[in-house]
């Protein structure tokens, strides 16, 4: 019995290992770019018609959040769907491997966003600017096994981070158009690079 356990350990660490060096084809172009699009359409009806949450925090962050959740729920329904069909024999370390590379920058974005709600809340007008600075770690991260291409979507989102935290520094105030502009135009960058950025240049639909 113990030499069939070590075995079957043997076994998972060498799929592991193939996961993390296989490059990774299940996020899906189509919800990628929907979220982008989400992300515009959001900073332009909040703009317009939310004004007054430029000055409520809570209301910014639950519009925000709001948004972000029906992206990731979007973007996890179609990858499932995906890997499913296109790493079918190691999906589940495929899926693994793909959050280990990216979750390190969602916690930490989530614990800095409490803590700066709670020890220093006038200081939230740099919350944009630090959100897209974190998700430019996750894009960098998860650039090995992604096409090259996307370290270039990792210095958009850092360098429209830094833009938007020295644009606010002027202001102090919270702007749709900080989260809109970046994410959106992020967003699309990055299904343009899923959908055209493979060697073969194969979508699998």
């Amino acid at each position: 019995m113990t030499e069939l356990r070590q075995a079957l350990d043997d076994i998972s660490a060498i799929r592991t290992q193939v996961a993390r060096g296989t490059q990774f084809r299940g996020y899906g172009p189509l919800s990628v770019a929907s979220s982008g699009i989400l992300a515009l359409l959001v900073a332009a009806a909040q703009s317009r018609w939310m004004a007054r949450s430029d000055h409520d925090l809570k209301l910014f962050l639950g519009v925000w959040i709001a948004t972000a959740a029906v992206s990731v729920f979007l973007s996890a329904l179609e990858t499932i769907f995906r890997v499913r069909r296109v790493h079918s024999g190691l999906a589940k370390e495929m899926i693994h491997a793909a959050v280990e590379q990216f979750l390190p920058c969602i916690v930490v974005g989530v614990l800095l966003t409490v803590v700066l709600i709670r020890v220093a809340p006038q200081d939230s007008w740099m919350l944009p600017g630090l959100w897209e600075v974190m998700f430019s770690l996750g894009v960098f991260a998860s650039c090995r096994f992604l096409p090259r291409q996307m370290f270039g979507v990792g210095a958009w989102y850092l360098a429209a981070g830094l833009v938007c935290l020295l644009v606010a520094s002027v202001r102090h105030t919270l702007s749709p158009w900080a989260m809109g502009i970046p994410f959106g135009v992020g967003q699309l960058l990055i299904a343009a690079v899923l959908r055209y950025g493979f060697e073969d240049a194969i979508e699998e639909s």
